[in-house]
């Protein structure tokens, strides 16, 4: 089984002026590189990674470019661009040059208005996506969804991946609206939804109960052709680690068949974002 981490981070605080994390937060309040999340990939057979950005701003996506150049584990980069700006059509064809650039994120759950997605001046930056083969990573909460299933229906033949299953309310041990916009959006075909994130919504002693009822949901609405793994490292540091995020993992999927295994680990991040299955 060939594992890829579909959602993993780097990034410098220099560069952050002032933004997210804050020193508040000792675990993950300092830089990260490749050369700190290599040994955990060697030590749980990661075969490569998505890099996801979490700046918006076009020069932190030219740095994680960079970065994959230099970095063999790095499969794609999921970057940013103002998809607002006049010039985005031309600004997504010359990222989208760059073979390694797969996906872009508007951080939407940073924004003031949450039908942000629906504003039509979007119209011609998600057709130069779609021009130009790139996904859209949607970094929601549920308050969001309504919009985002508009979105999806307007644009059938944009791939769209929904970050962190919408960060349901795991801490409340509720569902809310979440479970019925997830399901209409898992009518979509074009949609598929990202397995990460879940334990940083979760109480602080979270147990693979708690999260339980989530994952199963997100199974039965998109099937495990549709879902896909990921860390959100060094995020998940706040809730646990890697190790203990995988470990959850393994044991919540553990009823599937191996090819169903096979598929959310790996082998769904490939083709939804179209990587190579060869070893670079």
């Amino acid at each position: 089984m060939m594992r890829i981490d579909a959602h993993q981070h780097f990034w410098q605080l220099a560069a952050r002026a002032g933004s997210w994390p804050p020193p508040s937060l000792a675990a993950i309040h300092r830089d990260f590189a490749p050369a700190d999340l290599a040994p955990l990939l060697a030590a749980h057979g990661i075969a490569g990674t998505v890099l996801v950005q979490s700046l918006p701003f076009e020069d932190d996506t030219h740095w994680l470019l960079a970065l994959a150049e230099k970095s063999s584990f790095i499969r794609a980069v999921v970057g940013w661009t103002d998809l607002l700006a006049p010039d985005a059509p031309a600004a997504i064809a010359r990222l989208a040059s760059n073979g390694t650039l797969k996906g872009l994120r508007p951080m939407l759950q940073d924004l003031d208005d949450d039908r942000w997605i629906v504003n039509p001046v979007l119209a011609p930056a998600l057709r130069a996506m779609v021009e130009h083969g790139l996904r859209l990573d949607a970094l929601v909460l549920p308050r969001h969804l309504p919009a985002l299933l508009h979105c999806a229906r307007d644009y059938p033949l944009l791939p769209i991946v929904i970050d962190h299953a919408a960060k349901p309310p795991i801490a409340d041990a509720a569902f809310g609206t979440w479970g019925e916009d997830m399901a209409q959006l898992a009518a979509l075909p074009n949609v598929h939804c990202k397995l990460s994130g879940l334990v940083t919504e979760a109480r602080s002693a979270w147990r693979v109960d708690d999260l339980q009822p989530y994952v199963r949901h997100v199974l039965d609405v998109f099937g495990p052709r549709r879902v896909i793994w990921g860390s959100d490292w060094p995020v998940v540091d706040l809730a646990g680690g890697y190790a203990a995020w995988l470990a959850a993992s393994l044991a919540l999927l553990a009823h599937l068949g191996q090819q169903d295994r096979n598929d959310i680990f790996g082998l769904n991040a490939l083709r939804f974002y179209g990587i190579s299955q060869e070893t670079p």
